[in-house]
């Protein structure tokens, strides 16, 4: 199948007219002009890689839109399975945390072991690719068996080092946190002040073990699996998360950190939603001054889907990157780094994961292409020939 005359963006260039041939879901065929009767005109388009999201907090969200709320696994998992492909993302990790003492919380560990074996069940019918994320807070004592079982079963992907008590990490300015929390939850200052004094706690009178999270991290490294630290706010914590072998650094707190990762080499993930804003939420380092000082490899959607592609485009509105090296932060870099060399560019060989763009209707992403299958289609003018068979294989 040939897709032509797009505007091609590759890993160090762009090429202003080009075409794709795809054969068995691989890239064939690069070819810098356009085609005679394509099975899909993309005149107009811009054509990018499919985007690797390896941090997306969405699927908890969409099993729980209320507290208390609950929705089956199945149909918040296809729900989000359609917002992840418009948005043009074709590999997803779902990030699930085993976090909460509370059993049958969204995020106790039990409840996290259903949320992983629902997305297994349902992963061959889903229209992107979906991953696991285990996000291990290490202050769960009782997370450690259950996702020691499953990696055992092979179903995690990564897994990252969290740690959310209040005093340190992402929550280190107490008095932000409080009113954050506030505000989200609707709680008054004395409600989340007893919450947050319960928490420090109970993380005192059971201080992380170091031993037991040497041994998850060991368990993944030896599948294979990248590990990541979430939050990291010192040299010092660096230096104790590189030790247990963790190799990503997910939203460092503040340039001390992030400089630290990459004095170790690495790779750096900040959020979209924050590179897109300006800035933190919570009020932690800026993924624009991250990439301002070379600390920045990889964005990840957090917990907003649409703002992948968004930021990286708005990052070269900027000045600050130029087309390919922005979405290679969104593609190549992701995809790279946790050692996938199947997807992540538009080359020969590669996977046909594919998001053509309207960058004169708001950068709209109007197809997604996954495995050169279309997995999402926005009605866009631009239409397959009479005599494609393109939209039967989607």
């Amino acid at each position: 199948m040939w897709l032509s005359d797009v505007r091609l963006v590759l890993p160090d260039c762009v090429l202003p007219s080009a075409s794709l041939c795809f054969e068995n879901g691989i890239i064939s065929q690069v070819l810098d002009g356009a085609v005679k009767k394509p099975d899909l005109h993309g005149t107009g388009l811009t054509a990018i890689a499919g985007l690797v999201d390896l941090h997306g907090d969405m699927l908890e969200r969409e099993l729980e839109p209320r507290p208390g709320a609950a929705f089956p696994i199945e149909l918040a998992l296809l729900e989000l399975d359609k917002r992840l492909a418009a948005a043009g993302v074709t590999t997803a990790y779902a990030a699930i945390s085993f976090s909460e003492h509370r059993a049958k919380h969204i995020r106790s560990e039990e409840r996290a072991r259903e949320i992983v074996e629902g997305v297994a069940g349902l992963r061959e019918s889903l229209l992107t690719e979906m991953r696991i994320h285990a996000r291990f807070e290490i202050t769960n004592h009782r997370a450690a068996p259950v996702l020691e079982e499953l990696l055992a079963e092979k179903m995690v992907d990564i897994v990252s080092l969290n740690d959310h008590t209040p005093g340190q990490g992402q929550y280190r300015d107490l008095e932000q946190f409080i009113q954050y929390v506030s505000t989200w939850q609707g709680k008054t200052r004395e409600e989340v002040e007893s919450n947050v004094r319960e928490r420090m706690q109970r993380a005192a009178e059971a201080p992380p073990s170091w031993e037991v999270i040497a041994q998850i991290t060991k368990l993944a490294l030896e599948a294979g699996m990248v590990v990541a630290s979430h939050d990291d706010d010192s040299s010092e914590k660096v230096d104790l998360v590189r030790s247990v072998g963790a190799s990503l650094s997910e939203f460092p707190i503040n340039l001390e950190a992030a400089k630290a990762a990459r004095a170790y080499g690495m790779q750096i993930i900040m959020g979209a939603p924050n590179a897109l804003r300006g800035g933190s939420h919570s009020g932690n380092l800026s993924a624009l001054e991250a990439l301002e000082h070379g600390v920045l490899d990889i964005l990840a959607s957090d917990y907003y889907p649409a703002a992948m592609l968004k930021a990286a485009l708005s990052i070269v509105e900027r000045g600050m990157l130029s087309l390919p090296e922005a979405i290679n932060l969104v593609s190549l870099n992701p995809a790279r780094a946790v050692g996938m060399t199947d997807r992540g560019s538009l080359e020969v060989g590669q996977h046909a994961d594919v998001v053509l763009v309207d960058h004169n209707d708001n950068h709209r992403v109007v197809a997604t292409l996954r495995g050169g299958k279309i997995i999402y289609w926005a009605g866009h003018p631009v239409l397959p020939s009479p005599q494609s068979r393109v939209l039967e294989l989607a």
